[in-house]
């Protein structure tokens, strides 16, 4: 091993960046042995083939003593990040939804086989988390959210949810809630437009927030909050508001799981200012990690610029996001007959 590619033994950092390509460059080696990147989080640009993808995580894992949390947007349907090579195609969370009506523990039980065929795949080729669930309500007003929302009722979005989570967790893989406290009752998708909902405290919290008190950090490790200012609470976005993080969703919902931010390059995260600023304001008010995407420019000025002490208790809250065991590989998984008949029983919900 060459001096420049020595591993690095240092804790998780702060900050979430990804990958340009199928192979890491030296540069982004350099940029994931930096003490303030805690994670990677992957993109269908970074994936040719599965062998491909294994390799790539394994370079990942290995830049550190301590190896990054590799993560993917990776729910299902339309936000699905690797599709061929063997990859299962995953319905979107609203099939679940309709299910329901028909028979609510049947569609309980498919999302758990699902969530287990989600984890397993990704697993077996070195990913460690996904960004899922979205327990967003389905309003039918949200261009974004729309049928990766499981359903209406936050009842039986908190129930399908725990289904699913119930299977990752089987595969060894934490999941993330998304978009606290909810993102399912604004039109506009805030990749592109800076989100409000006039709505009040209150009718947040009853119907949209329920499922995150119901579920807890025990069964839910992880919480990305929305970039939707909610103006009858707070001023500023959610993930940006010590109000909605440390307040509303730490004290009062009593929750100790890791608060990542959506990714810092979106429209609705402008309003906190530059890349530093918006690090900053995530990072105050509450967030354990916070996210650079598809701006590696913004990455490298943020990692240039930011100076934050890293807690202990963000430390220990990313580290519980990390497998607890080795994954099996691909060709053994294919020969696993539980993850076989999971398959086989969610592959039917695609069909039919």
């Amino acid at each position: 091993m060459t001096a420049q590619h020595m591993r690095v033994s240092l804790p998780p950092g702060p900050v979430m960046v990804d990958v340009e390509g199928t192979t890491l460059t030296d540069h982004e080696r350099e940029r994931l042995q930096n003490p303030l990147v805690g994670g990677v989080i992957l993109f269908a640009r970074n994936f040719d083939n599965r062998g491909q993808l294994s390799e790539l995580c394994r370079a990942i894992h290995a830049e550190r003593d301590e190896p990054l949390l590799i993560a993917v947007d990776h729910e299902g349907g339309r936000v699905q990040r690797f599709r061929s090579d063997g990859f299962t195609e995953i319905p979107a969370m609203s099939v679940f939804g309709e299910l329901w009506f028909e028979d609510s523990l049947a569609a309980m039980r498919l999302a758990s086989e699902t969530g287990y065929v989600l984890g397993a795949e990704l697993r077996a080729c070195g990913v460690d988390l996904s960004f899922t669930p979205v327990l967003d309500l389905d309003y039918g007003v949200s261009k974004v959210i729309g049928n990766r929302s499981f359903h209406r009722d936050p009842r039986v979005v908190a129930m399908l949810a725990r289904s699913l989570i119930q299977g990752l967790m089987l595969a060894d893989m934490a999941a993330c809630g998304k978009h606290f406290p909810g993102h399912g009752a604004v039109e506009a998708d805030s990749h592109h437009e800076i989100p409000m909902d006039q709505r009040s405290f209150e009718e947040i919290m009853q119907e949209d927030a329920a499922p995150y008190g119901w579920l807890g950090d025990m069964v839910l490790p992880s919480v990305m909050p929305a970039h939707v200012i909610y103006p009858k609470v707070d001023p500023h976005p959610a993930g940006f508001s010590p109000h909605w993080i440390q307040k509303v969703l730490r004290q009062d919902l009593g929750y100790d799981g890791v608060v990542f931010s959506d990714d810092l390059t979106m429209e609705g995260a402008t309003v906190a200012g530059d890349i530093l600023a918006r690090a900053e304001a995530a990072l105050n008010a509450g967030c354990d990690m916070v996210l650079v995407c598809n701006r590696p420019d913004l990455a490298d000025d943020l990692l240039a610029r930011l100076q934050t002490a890293h807690s202990a208790e963000s430390i220990q809250r990313i580290r519980r996001l990390m497998p607890k065991k080795q994954a099996c590989d691909w060709d053994a998984l294919q020969a696993d007959e539980r993850y076989q008949y999971a398959r086989r029983l969610q592959s039917q919900i695609i069909s039919g």
